[in-house]
């Protein structure tokens, strides 16, 4: 297993009135994150906030490609990224203890937090076509070049994992700083992967290491 040392390449915020950083999605040119009871876009080259919805947004947030999925409580809500119109709800498999959340193969993938689990949902319904378990407190669950990472945060340390989507066998990790932690976890597409900052208020671009096999 390879294991490397974080290489933040930015910080963005502290966001005002974002007490906590939940989910982080990207849906290509903006990074959104919720904030507890609101969700937020952000242009990752400026900086800037461009807006914000009045939706809850508790743990993790997903893009499909046309619209955002967000964990509020005990629910996961499909939701139009241009108004903030909630479109449909499912129930979460955590029931209210659920973390990271991200999009791939059609489905849903949900983290589970302190049961150190990631579920592979159905969207439309909520049922579990799968569990993967972790060694490690899930926080924010993501997918790049076909490979699955997700975050951890416990005893107030944070790594980057990536792990085989079939046995959850870890095959890489990227060790944040002691202190830094990692709340919710998206991928540009590339190189860098956007991570939440918990009560930082901030969201950090970690440099990713390695690239998919050929």
């Amino acid at each position: 297993m390879k294991t490397s040392k974080a290489k933040m390449v930015r910080e963005y915020g502290p966001f005002p009135e974002a007490e906590q950083v939940h989910g982080v999605s990207f849906d290509g040119k903006h990074v959104w994150f919720a904030s507890g009871n609101r969700l937020n876009a952000f242009d990752p080259e400026s900086g800037k906030k461009l807006r914000s919805h009045d939706v809850a947004g508790h743990a993790g947030t997903a893009f499909d490609g046309e619209h955002l999925f967000q964990i509020a409580e005990s629910r996961i809500e499909k939701i139009d990224p241009k108004t903030g119109r909630v479109f449909a709800t499912i129930p979460a498999p955590g029931g209210g203890g659920d973390s990271g959340l991200a999009w791939a193969e059609g489905t849903l993938w949900v983290g589970q937090y302190r049961e150190r689990k990631i579920h592979q949902i159905v969207p439309e319904t909520g049922v579990i076509l799968r569990t993967i378990e972790s060694n490690r407190f899930v926080t924010g669950v993501t997918w790049v070049d076909g490979e699955m990472w997700h975050g951890t945060w416990e005893d107030g340390e944070s790594d980057l994992r990536r792990i085989d989507p079939q046995t959850g066998e870890v095959r890489e990790r990227i060790e944040m700083p002691r202190g830094v932690v990692v709340s919710g976890l998206e991928s540009n597409g590339g190189d860098l992967f956007f991570c939440g900052g918990g009560s930082s208020g901030k969201v950090r671009a970690v440099r990713r290491t390695t690239k998919a096999p050929e």
